[in-house]
């Protein structure tokens, strides 16, 4: 025992120290922030030119449509000229308008040097399309039909989703935010299990091929080496999940605090307004309500199977690619069976994503039980209000397959480790489980 708590302290250590590791941990949650709000930033950044754009108008009726705003100035023009259409004029594009557009929608085209920008597209064809409406509303010569329609077209029923817990309390829910939670957990679990896994994989082919692994059977059983790496790795892990958690947290409050924010507050007026639905009408603030319907989702339970699932999913996959890392002799001899594995890991991010749609259906339910795919489709089901046997169920299968496959992995790792010069087959590999 003394010896495996050596190798896992080696095992951590020597991988908690290195440089990547630190600048890894440190950097990862503001690089997926910066992935997540810079574009969007940089995207509504303006350059703070107001740009021309000609309208050249032959109908007389559009031009004056067109109202000055920060990105451009609008001027009407008579015609194309050649001027407008030379390289040194200032003219950043011409909107040109040749017939009725009640009659004629296609009588319209905006010219440029370069690509017409986006946002001018859209501004003109709002515009124009708002007038040809009105035009073609007022040929029907009907008294307030305008009117009638907007009040028509701008109905909706805000419909909201409330859920019950096991008191009968009514909390605020909201699916979107539910399947949002479940798929990022369940995207957690595959990467960050694919990750680890991957990282044993290594360092058993590392020691192997320098010889090392050599001297330490001398003094260790392959057993207890095969444990230490799976278990100091794992180690590894969960440092780095612990403080991502709080980064992302602590990332989180300043938001909070920057938009003015209160989740206790958000929670108590969800309460409130669950449970007098007269004040619906009152909660004009669509943040509110989602950030009410976020603090009810069910985060400690999420947090524990969360933990529970990677660790189990860990245990099953590494001691997998430890076997199959004191197998092989070379990085390339490993795709052969690494691939079958990573087909079912991702046909689990598949059942997932899409058992997301129906969470109690066949493809989530059945794929939830099946231990190889079950850490990751069980994530996406548990927002959803999962029964307890379900979960209880769906553990036991995957931890019993677990100590199945450590099992397993240790007879073949026992053997592969000091196999050398032979590239290994499932049929060795199946010989290796009934040697003594």
């Amino acid at each position: 025992m003394n010896k495996t708590l050596i190798i896992i302290q080696r095992e951590f250590m020597t991988r908690v120290g290195k440089k990547s590791f630190i600048l890894l941990t440190v950097l990862m949650p503001f690089i997926f922030a910066a992935l997540i709000f810079v574009p969007v930033w940089l995207a509504g950044i303006k350059d703070g030119e107001q740009k021309t754009v000609v309208v050249v108008d032959k109908t007389g009726r559009y031009a004056g449509l067109f109202r000055d705003d920060a990105s451009y100035r609008f001027v009407p023009a008579a015609a194309v000229t050649p001027d407008l259409r030379s390289d040194t004029s200032e003219v950043e594009a011409v909107i040109a308008i040749t017939a009725d557009l009640a009659t004629h929608p296609a009588a319209v085209a905006i010219y440029s040097r370069t690509e017409v920008p986006s946002d001018l597209s859209s501004l003109a064809e709002n515009v124009l399309s708002e007038q040809v409406r009105r035009d073609k509303l007022a040929a029907y010569n009907v008294q307030g039909l305008e009117r009638i329609i907007d009040d028509v077209q701008g109905a909706a029923v805000d419909v909201r989703t409330v859920k019950w817990d096991e008191t009968g309390r009514e909390t605020a829910s909201d699916t979107d935010l539910a399947t949002v939670a479940g798929l990022l957990f369940t995207m957690l679990i595959y990467f960050f299990v694919l990750a680890y896994g991957g990282m044993v994989m290594q360092s058993v082919m590392e020691e192997k091929t320098n010889r090392i692994v050599e001297l330490m059977v001398s003094s260790v059983k392959p057993f207890q080496l095969m444990m230490g790496k799976i278990v100091g790795v794992a180690l590894v892990g969960f440092v780095q999940l612990i403080i991502w958690a709080g980064m992302v947290a602590a990332i989180l409050g300043v938001c909070w605090h920057l938009f003015g924010l209160d989740p206790a507050t958000a929670q108590e007026g969800a309460a409130l307004t669950a449970a007098n639905p007269a004040m619906t009408e009152a909660a004009t603030d669509g943040s509110g309500e989602m950030m009410a319907a976020l603090m009810n989702l069910p985060f400690a339970e999420l947090g524990i199977m969360f933990v529970l699932y990677f660790v189990g999913g860990y245990l099953l996959y590494a001691s997998f690619f430890a076997a199959v890392g004191a197998s092989i002799n070379a990085q390339e001899d490993s795709s052969q069976f690494i691939m079958p594995t990573t087909v079912v890991m991702i046909f689990g991010l598949y059942a997932g994503i899409y058992g997301a749609e129906n969470p109690d259906g066949p493809l989530a339910f059945w794929s939830s039980m099946f231990p190889l795919t079950s850490p990751i489709v069980m994530m996406v089901r548990i927002p959803f209000s999962v029964p307890l046997w379900q979960e209880l169920l769906s553990l036991a299968l995957l931890y019993g397959t677990a100590l199945l496959f450590v099992w397993l992995s240790g007879k073949i790792y026992r053997v592969g480790i000091l196999m050398y010069g032979k590239k290994p087959t499932f049929k060795e590999m199946a010989k290796w489980l009934r040697y003594k």
